[in-house]
């Protein structure tokens, strides 16, 4: 399918937006991409692709991202922080500022925002808690543009750099994990998220509905079974042995980067937010609600997604 007017994309340069940009422009479709300005990073040029520098704090620019678009897909977010006014100042007032923006125009634009399964829980983290607020932020600047959101699970697949260290211990026959890491989860593959955009872009329905997504496993995975199936698909002969972190050691590590974050100015990933996140025991999805409203079907399984994911690491 080709369109002859663009897409507005926040994050492209980031995990799933990367994945979704090229799928979007090798269906045909011209993106307008915004992306922040760094000393050495310089977007790939294409013709398909208008870049905008700016970002989710410049009004000027996400008023030229929108204009002229008929739908507007919100990528953009931050999964580290020392404060939850760290997460929302991009989760959530960057959110209510693109969605703003996108309202204001006549006719509006299709708007998709990129949340995280997370926000069922905004009780366990900062960073949960920032994605729901970001969902209330949309609602409240949407006025009569049709919107959607989607929730992943965890995603996976070639380029996502936070899993990768989890997949090379995998690879090496140990996987670290929380002793208490006993819940349940779904997964999702990048590309059938991307698919799962580029079919809302077809499909044009959802609006005014909060969705869900996974591969189509029933009940999820626990970590027993992830590594089950790990082990042959990054390679292993013998079963993956699991090394379990004791929650004392692991609450502790967590409290203590998070003071270091906060008096040297990094924005940390492991955090106690994060531990109860990963250590909550559900985490499972159900994607039926979006796949009978669009049409839309996971096709990349957990075994071939690991084995493509590994595949990209190595050497690395």
């Amino acid at each position: 399918m080709t369109a002859a007017f663009p897409i507005a994309l926040t994050g492209a340069t980031g995990f799933i937006g990367a994945a979704l940009l090229r799928r979007l422009t090798g269906a045909g479709w011209r993106v307008r991409a915004l992306y922040r300005r760094h000393s050495g990073r310089i977007p790939f040029p294409s013709a398909e692709v208008e870049w905008v520098p700016g970002d989710l704090q410049d009004s000027r620019a996400l008023g030229a991202l929108v204009a002229g678009t008929q739908a507007v897909i919100h990528c953009a977010g931050s999964v580290r922080g020392a404060r939850l006014a760290d997460f929302d100042r991009v989760n959530a007032e960057g959110t209510g500022r693109i969605a703003g923006a996108a309202a204001g125009l006549v006719p509006s634009p299709r708007f998709l925002l990129m949340s995280s399964l997370a926000a069922r829980a905004p009780e366990l983290s900062d960073y949960a808690a920032s994605k729901w607020h970001g969902e209330c932020a949309l609602k409240a600047a949407a006025k009569d543009m049709r919107w959607t959101i989607l929730r992943p699970p965890a995603v996976f697949g070639p380029g996502d750099r936070e899993l990768a260290p989890l997949f090379r211990c995998i690879a090496h026959g140990v996987a670290p994990l929380p002793a208490r890491a006993q819940g349940r989860f779904s997964l999702i593959h990048v590309d059938d998220l991307a698919s799962a955009v580029l079919r809302w872009i077809a499909a044009d329905t959802g609006y005014g509905g909060t969705f869900e997504l996974d591969d189509g496993r029933p009940g999820g995975y626990d970590w027993g079974t992830v590594l089950n199936l790990a082990g042959p698909a990054l390679g292993r002969a013998r079963p993956v042995r699991q090394v379990p972190i004791p929650m004392p050691l692991l609450r502790l590590a967590a409290w203590a980067n998070l003071g270091a974050a906060r008096v040297f100015g990094y924005a940390p990933m492991m955090t106690p937010g994060k531990v109860r996140e990963i250590t909550h025991p559900d985490w499972v999805c159900d994607s039926r609600a979006f796949a009978d409203a669009t049409g839309w079907r996971p096709a990349i399984g957990l075994e071939s997604g690991l084995a493509q994911t590994y595949g990209t690491l190595r050497g690395t």
